[in-house]
């Protein structure tokens, strides 16, 4: 028995993103046993994932952590976080490690200086780097998200306008500045002539009501109602997502939804885009380039300088065209 630890601590989609390692590293090594270790947090995300073979949670109690982790005799970590945090954990447990190129000074190029020099690869497949040396190889099956049946959408749970099915809108965000600002999904959502259901967190409950508003039973405001991955299935019963970069964006792509993706201060060139692996899955990817942008790697709460034009002017219209495409073709 071969037994790895694979190390990503956060967030939701750069976990989702680490899915292809964790499968082809199970499949394509003999004998690989396969653990994960992240944040307690985020457990919902990888729990049913059939590739892995025991996860592990860091919580409050890291020297229990450790201890239990050197009993286990890994025989490599792979680090797919590569932070302060986790060169400690390496370095506590003392085995042989690999770990994927940050690319940090070339972000910070392109963030500080406009100036782009960062290679033209997904993350995914940086990643994957990380396990070459094992023999590993890209099988080209995209990302893996699972969920359990509990997590399944009961017929009650969906109001009869999306029955027939629905468009999916992802209003939620981590951060502000990647997210369209509510007046452009209001007037998305109004005009749109398809029954929607309206996805993100209970932060985002009351602009989801004040969207839905416009027609409450057109438009089902799910926010807050749901846990991730009764999102997630959410998303995996609707024809196709808008949504901007956020975890579902991912989580989108790991079910081959089409999506349409509304870029603000992060830019496709990061590598972070809907990766389907070799399937050829319709999506679009939406952006305004402005001189200030990027502005940061990950973004802020609000635009630092205070127009937020890379948001603002991707206006609703264009969103609604690429939609009313897809629901009058084999999409919808």
């Amino acid at each position: 028995m071969r037994r790895f630890l694979i190390i990503r601590l956060s967030s939701i989609g750069d976990i989702v993103l680490t899915t292809p390692v964790i499968r082809c590293l199970k499949q394509q090594v003999p004998d690989a046993e396969v653990h994960v270790l992240t944040k307690a947090s985020f457990r919902s995300i990888l729990q049913h994932n059939p590739y892995i073979d025991r996860l592990h949670l860091l919580g409050k109690n890291y020297l229990l952590l450790i201890d239990q982790l050197k009993q286990l005799g890994f025989e490599q970590v792979i680090d797919l976080h590569h932070n302060a945090k986790t060169l400690r954990i390496k370095r506590d447990l003392g085995v042989s490690a690999s770990s994927f190129h940050k690319l940090n000074i070339e972000k910070y190029l392109l963030t500080a200086f406009k100036v782009n020099v960062l290679p033209e690869k997904h993350i995914v497949d940086r990643y994957l780097d990380a396990v070459k040396p094992l023999g590993v190889v890209n099988d080209g099956r995209g990302l893996d998200y699972f969920i359990s049946e509990a997590d399944q959408l009961k017929k009650e749970d969906m109001p009869g306008a999306q029955w027939g099915g629905f468009v999916a809108v992802v209003i939620g965000a981590a951060l502000g500045t990647k997210r369209w600002p509510t007046d452009h999904f209001k007037s998305f959502c109004q005009q749109l002539n398809h029954p929607i259901v309206l996805l993100g967190g209970e932060e985002d409950r009351e602009r989801g009501a004040e969207i839905a508003s416009t027609d409450p039973i057109k438009i089902y405001n799910a926010c807050g109602k749901f846990s991730l991955n009764e999102s997630a299935d959410w998303v995996r019963r609707s024809k196709f997502v808008v949504t901007g970069d956020t975890g579902l964006m991912h989580i989108a792509a790991a079910y081959r939804k089409p999506i349409i993706s509304i870029w603000g201060n992060t830019v496709p060139a990061f590598g972070m885009t809907p990766y389907y692996g070799s399937d050829e899955v319709p999506h679009e990817l939406l952006e305004h380039k402005v001189w200030c942008r990027p502005c940061s790697k990950i973004g802020y709460d609000r635009c630092p300088i205070g127009h937020f034009s890379c948001m603002r002017k991707i206006e609703p219209e264009k969103v609604l065209t690429i939609a009313r495409q897809w629901l009058h073709s084999s999409i919808g």
